[in-house]
């Protein structure tokens, strides 16, 4: 082996690692707020004398992270095919760093009134800006350095995002709950696992700003082939990627949300199960994604990307089937094995995700495209999905309407996938 080519190794490795760590730092980001949302956030910052319209409240700024990320991504994205990947990646993590610290010290509604909710609103919807910016950007930094015939694994990086990072978040606050009593946790614990992310976010930039630029974006550079106007050309040569990534990305948000946030607020209050096992079912399902994730992508590069996709897609429609009767009874062992298994099929979903939008656009416009089709996604699919999911048990009284949704998003998803493209070799 060369030592051009162990430098190219290591090159690879480290935008891997700067990939993953920068979208987990994010994404505890997001998902302590998340957690925060389905158990404590409704009394704090939107009391009431109805727990379930607290909750619903509390979704909805939940709702807000995901309604600014198609900001982020227009905004972002265009810059990342304009300036680069990497100066993009460094501003998306400071954003979304900084809200989430600020949210750490935010009087509640106790203190300042309803100013303590629109200054909530404000900062989650910051977060959402920094997050729809990271996800194209960080999705390119480790496939544009990596053997385009290993695109699924490599692109993958991003995607072990979600799961770590709601892994560190849930386990940050269910150690938090276990070594405080109620009344502290409620009254200031909860704070400790915001202000945490400023050391994170310290070495994810760390991390960061010790990376080049990637070869793709020095190529187009290099030629002198660097969009004017991406998210013009997007509109206008690339619709059909565009829509084929939206819709392709429903399913798997959709899903997610019930499996990790919805269901803590189901088990807690439908169930009577403990908020600390309901948040142990969702830290051991996250844990098992940390492999399952980057091992989908990778059986993605071996077999048809669109395929393997579709066919967890129906298994997703099918289990909300299975698994709302089977934990009926309120085991918790019921209870962890159910949510495992979605977050499988989740896996199987989201691990060729990355690869299979970024393929749907050509280079010069790849992170304008992917940003954009993975914001608007976010806007019909994650955004509103625990609120509904929150207001269809409050309207029906039971979990079959919400078995219903995630049937539609998957019939979404199918569509999305039926107008995606195979592989190619740029």
């Amino acid at each position: 082996m060369t030592s051009a080519t162990v430098a190219d190794r290591r090159s690879l490795w480290r935008a891997f690692t700067a990939s993953l760590s920068g979208t987990s730092l994010e994404w505890y980001d997001f998902a302590a707020y998340s957690v925060a949302s389905a158990t404590i956030f409704g009394p704090l910052f939107f009391p009431g004398n109805d727990p379930l319209a607290s909750t619903m409240l509390a979704f909805s700024t939940y709702a807000v992270g995901y309604v600014a990320r198609p900001l982020g991504g227009f905004v972002f994205g265009r810059l990342g095919d304009v300036i680069g990947r990497k100066r993009v990646l460094v501003i998306t993590l400071v954003l979304t760093g900084t809200a989430t610290f600020l949210i750490g010290v935010l009087p509640t509604y106790a203190t300042i009134g309803s100013t303590a909710a629109i200054l909530l609103v404000l900062l989650r919807f910051a977060q959402g800006v920094g997050i729809g910016g990271e996800w194209g950007g960080a999705v390119l930094l480790s496939s544009e350095f990596g053997d385009q015939a290993k695109r699924g694994f490599w692109a993958s990086a991003a995607q072990i995002g979600p799961p770590a990072g709601n892994l560190m978040a849930n386990g940050v606050l269910a150690l938090l709950g276990a070594l405080l009593t109620e009344e502290e946790f409620i009254g200031w614990g909860w704070r400790l696992a915001f202000l945490l992310s400023a050391v994170l976010i310290a070495f994810g930039l760390w991390i960061r700003v010790r990376l080049e630029e990637t070869p793709v974006f020095k190529a187009i550079e290099a030629k002198g082939a660097r969009p004017s106007a991406p998210i013009s050309e997007v509109f206008r040569d690339e619709r059909r990627g565009l829509l084929a990534g939206v819709f392709a990305r429903v399913c798997p948000d959709v899903h997610y949300a019930l499996f990790t946030v919805f269901v803590l607020t189901y088990a807690t209050r439908e169930l009577n199960v403990s908020r600390g096992w309901a948040m142990a079912a969702v830290l051991i399902s996250s844990a098992l994604q940390l492999v399952l994730i980057p091992a989908f992508g990778a059986l993605s590069d071996r077999v048809n990307r669109r395929k393997l996709y579709l066919v967890a897609t129906i298994g997703a429609a099918v289990w909300p089937w299975i698994f709302f009767p089977m934990i009926s009874g309120g085991s918790v062992g019921l209870l962890i094995l159910g949510v495992v298994v979605a977050l499988v099929l989740h896996s199987a979903m989201y691990g060729p995700q990355a690869a299979f939008v970024t393929e749907q656009f050509s280079e010069r416009l790849r992170y304008t495209g992917s940003s954009m089709a993975y914001t608007l996604a976010g806007v019909i699919g994650g955004a509103v999905a625990p609120l509904l999911f929150t207001a269809l048990l409050s309207w029906t009284g039971s979990w079959p309407a919400i078995a219903g949704y995630i049937v539609l998003t998957s019939v979404v998803t199918v569509i999305g996938l039926a107008l995606g493209r195979d592989p190619v070799s740029s």
